[in-house]
């Protein structure tokens, strides 16, 4: 429409209204919104894990799982419209789920003496079906909406295949990625384990 709007003669315009011109406004929003939600998400995990470092590895994977989000969108013709953008906001949320069930597991077996590395690997190793189980559950879910053809099919395509674009790589790459980006993080920052007593509390 706009295209066809700037070939019309002077003095003839386009202007949007009603839902369109909603989209659009809340379009512009974007970016304000994505870092919003960062921010929240970095101070949730800043208060869960009393440090400032721990949660940077976890939001570490959130573009891993945006690639997988645009690629998909990229490959399949689809527009960055508002549809496109819930999408990329609920890969934030998944990756950064299934990034807390490595780190969690690692932080708690460091904090009881464990290595760095030798935490993170047992870690991955033990969270890596529930990582699979739920990513494919997820996946599955909204493999409808990516596939779909019928009346208001367009927004639906737009949801699921950004989400199941996004769920396959921040999995596929989380895994692997995700005890890296931990082990990188608290080498760099010096984070200590917080010691613990033979029934599980902090010492103080």
């Amino acid at each position: 429409m706009t295209e066809l709007a700037a070939q019309l003669p002077a003095g003839i315009g386009l202007t949007w209204a009603g839902l369109s011109y909603e989209e659009r406004l809340s379009g512009s929003q974007g970016p304000a919104l994505y870092a919003i939600s960062l921010l929240i998400v970095f101070l949730a995990l800043a208060a869960l894990y009393e440090s400032w470092s721990i949660p940077a590895a976890v939001l570490m994977i959130v573009p891993l799982g945006v690639i997988g989000t645009l690629l998909a969108a990229l490959f399949r013709g689809l527009p960055n419209d508002v549809y496109f953008q819930v999408g990329l906001l609920t890969i934030v949320g998944l990756s950064a789920k299934n990034a807390i069930l490595i780190v969690e597991f690692a932080k708690e077996g460091y904090d009881h003496g464990l290595g760095l590395v030798e935490a993170v690997t047992r870690a991955a190793r033990q969270r890596l079906r529930p990582i699979l189980m739920t990513s494919l559950a997820f996946g599955l879910g909204v493999l409808p909406l990516a596939l779909n053809s019928g009346a208001g099919s367009g927004s639906q395509n737009a949801i699921g295949t950004g989400v199941l674009g996004g769920t396959i790589t921040a999995t596929a790459l989380g895994i692997f990625f995700v005890p890296l980006f931990f082990v990188v993080v608290l080498s760099l920052f010096r984070v200590k384990p917080v010691k613990q007593t033979p029934e599980g509390s902090p010492h103080v």
